[in-house]
């Protein structure tokens, strides 16, 4: 299958509807696992990493769930190709930087995908839409179990699978959800909550994982501990953690409504003018205005059906993606700005303007999901 039809959707983990999905935006685990007796991808020689991709890649391709699947070796991609993959959170930036004897396969709803000699022989995982922890965490076990009987993993009885990097031994598993923060920000809580979560060996980062920014109000929230604990354990824990962050949003948001409505106001109908009228926008103000439109819609200052557009821009905004259906030439840095600048007007023209008469400001709650009892129970 063609990349370019598995990039001109979203994906579902996107365009999906999920449990609470108006804070968090999508969950995900991935397992990182290696072949036994081969040397990992970074001390290996290229013959030995060519070996190990068509091993691993022969079984991934076999699996039930990967029928139609896209599968391509990293260098026969394009760099733009493979920034729109980062972009969509389906292969890191350090895979991206990858060339002979690496690959990605991933399936045709961009809800499991493989990179094949990233840092590990095979880095697998699931996403999808809301918080959905326990879900993903099902799908990744049983593509993980359906390999583990064509690949022999490297495992130890004491310490578990092994990997390149130590502070994955053990499951080799990361557990994370991505989430929108905007009332934690604006109420100057988000640090707080952030050293809380680290104290307690779990790790919060920005939108594209470690070592990056927080833009748009989006934190990822993962496990740091792989060794010692169960995948069950890892993922029940953050299941708690996830909640309680969650609720502290709500709060956050509703004294926002209480104390601060004039002020909240201020912050989205600023972002609805400059958006709705900006010639030129760069990537990290897109992001940060996009949330409190997000924000707004959460409000319901804006039509609910009006939250796919949003949520679409925060992808399609990025510069991979303003860049990928322009085949002619590669745009300037000015020239990504005016054309992020004209798809934002485009899709926000589309939408009425915030009626700002209906915000609640006598203390009633954000709205919420219709299935919040159900997943909480589930946790």
């Amino acid at each position: 299958m063609k990349l370019s039809r598995i990039i001109a959707n979203t994906g579902e983990w996107l365009s999906g509807a999920g449990p609470h999905d108006q804070i968090v935006v999508s969950s995900r685990v991935r397992l990182a696992r290696n072949l036994k007796g081969k040397p990992f991808p970074g001390w290996s020689k290229k013959a030995e990493r060519v070996a190990v991709l068509e091993e691993v890649r022969t079984a991934v391709e076999q699996l039930p769930e990967m029928e139609e699947s896209f599968s391509e070796k990293l260098d026969d991609l394009s760099a733009l190709e493979k920034q729109v993959l980062v972009e969509r959170h389906l292969i890191s930036r350090e895979h991206a930087a990858k060339g002979a004897g690496s690959a990605v396969v991933m399936n045709t709803s961009q809800t499991l995908s493989f990179m094949i000699n990233e840092e590990d022989h095979l880095r697998m995982q699931a996403i999808r839409a809301g918080l959905q922890l326990d879900q993903v965490f099902a799908m990744i076990n049983q593509a993980d179990s359906e390999l583990e009987d064509t690949l022999d993993f490297a495992f130890h009885n004491d310490l578990g699978y092994l990997t390149a990097c130590p502070t994955n031994v053990g499951t080799g598993m990361r557990a994370s959800a991505m989430m929108h923060l905007p009332g934690l920000v604006m109420s100057e809580q988000v640090n707080k909550i952030i050293n809380s979560v680290n104290k307690i060996g779990l790790a919060v980062r920005g939108l594209h994982g470690e070592g990056t920014e927080a833009m748009g109000n989006l934190f990822q929230v993962s496990n740091q501990t792989t060794l010692g604990e169960t995948e069950e354990e890892i993922i029940g824990r953050l299941n708690k953690v996830i909640f309680q962050i969650l609720e502290h949003e709500q709060n956050a948001r509703q004294i926002l409504l209480q104390q601060r409505a004039e002020t909240l106001l201020d912050q989205i109908g600023r972002a609805y003018g400059i958006l709705c009228h900006a010639h030129s926008i760069t990537s990290k103000e897109a992001l940060n205005l996009l949330s409190f439109i997000k924000m707004g819609v959460d409000l319901g200052l804006f039509p609910s059906n009006n939250r796919l557009h949003v949520d679409e821009l925060f992808i399609e905004t990025q510069p991979a993606h303003l860049q990928k259906g322009l085949q002619v030439r590669k745009l300037g840095a000015e020239e990504r700005d005016s054309l992020r600048a004209a798809l934002i007007r485009a899709k926000l023209n589309q939408m009425a303007e915030p009626e700002i008469g209906k915000i609640p400001t006598n203390g009633s709650s954000t709205p919420s999901t219709s299935n919040t009892s159900e997943t909480s129970e589930e946790s």
